[in-house]
C-alpha cells in the first residue's frame, strides 16, 4: 500500500522492485494488474522512468524493463561496499566476544572471497585474509552459503569430481560426499570445517541472508582444534548466527530463519 505522504514514490519504487524481480521485460497491464494501479497511473510513471533511463520500453514486444539509470544505481551500491561496512562493526563485537578469529567471505564461483578478518592478539595467524580466495566446499564459510542453495545451482557448480579440490587430503571428493555434508549443515543450522584449509583449525560458519532470502555471505570463527569442546563448538556456532542474522537483517533481509526441515526440501 503506498505511503499517504509519498504516494507517487510508493508506486515508482514498486514498479521498478517489481521489474527487478522478474527475469524478462514485462507488458504495462502487467504491471498494473500486478501492483493494483489504474493503467492510467501505471503509463504516466513508466513515461517518467523511461525519460530519465531506470526504465526501457520494448516497442516491438510492446515491454517495458530496467533501464541503464538502474544499473547504474546497482553499481554505485556495489562500489560503495555496503556489505562489509554493515558487517565490520558486527565482526568486530564477534571476535572480541568469542576470543577468536572472525571472518567474513562471499561466494565467487565455486571459491570463497573473504573480504573482512577480525584477528585476535594472540590466537594462530589464518591463510583466509582479506583477498584470499578458497575453494568453498573446504570451508565453513562456503559450506554454509552452498548449504543456503538451490540444489541445482550447487550441482552446477560441482559438476564433476574435477571441480574438488584438496589442500591436505580431506575435505569432499563428490557431489554425493558435499551433498552429505551440506545435509548436516542445514540439520544443524551452521557450517563446520575441521582440517580441511589448515590442519588442527577448526571453524564454524553461518549463512548471511539478503532481502529475499539468497545467500550473499557467511560469517566464521575459527579457532584451534584443541580448544574446542562440544560445549565451545556449541557456544561459537550460536555467536556466529547471531551474528549472520544481524547482517542479514542490516542488508534488509526481514524473514525467520529457515527451519532444518525447510532448509533439507531447499537443498541438494
Amino acid at each position: 500500500m503506498a505511503s499517504a505522504n509519498a504516494p507517487a514514490a510508493e508506486h515508482t519504487l514498486a514498479v521498478l522492485t517489481l521489474l527487478a524481480r522478474h527475469a524478462t521485460p514485462l507488458a504495462a497491464a502487467t504491471i498494473s494488474r500486478e501492483l493494483g494501479l489504474p493503467r492510467s497511473s501505471t503509463y504516466h510513471l513508466l513515461k517518467v522512468l523511461t525519460s530519465r533511463g531506470f526504465v526501457i520500453h520494448l516497442p516491438e514486444e510492446k515491454r517495458y524493463g530496467l533501464g541503464v539509470a538502474a544499473f547504474e544505481l546497482g553499481s554505485a551500491y556495489t562500489r560503495h561496499a555496503p556489505l562489509q561496512r554493515l558487517a565490520r562493526p558486527v565482526l568486530t563485537r564477534l571476535a572480541d566476544g568469542t576470543g577468536h578469529n572472525a571472518h567474513l567471505g562471499v561466494l565467487h564461483g565455486k571459491d570463497v572471497i573473504y573480504v573482512i578478518e577480525e584477528r585476535v592478539a594472540g590466537r594462530p595467524s589464518l591463510v583466509s585474509d582479506v583477498g584470499v580466495r578458497l575453494p568453498a566446499s573446504l570451508t565453513a564459510t562456503g559450506l554454509a552459503i552452498l548449504a543456503a542453495l538451490p540444489a541445482a545451482q550447487v550441482r552446477a557448480l560441482f559438476p564433476s569430481t574435477d571441480a574438488f579440490v584438496q589442500r591436505h587430503g580431506t575435505g569432499p571428493r563428490s557431489l554425493s560426499t558435499l551433498r552429505l555434508l551440506l545435509t548436516q549443515t542445514r540439520a544443524r543450522g551452521y557450517a563446520v570445517e575441521e582440517g580441511f584449509v589448515t590442519a588442527g583449525m577448526d571453524s564454524v560458519a553461518a549463512a548471511v541472508l539478503d532481502h529475499s532470502g539468497h545467500p550473499v555471505a557467511a560469517v566464521a570463527v575459527t579457532a584451534p582444534e584443541e580448544l574446542l569442546t562440544p560445549e565451545l563448538r556449541t557456544d561459537l556456532a550460536t555467536q556466529a548466527r547471531r551474528a549472520a542474522e544481524e547482517i542479514s537483517r542490516r542488508i534488509g533481509h526481514r524473514g525467520q530463519p529457515p527451519t532444518a526441515a525447510a532448509r533439507t526440501r531447499v537443498g541438494p
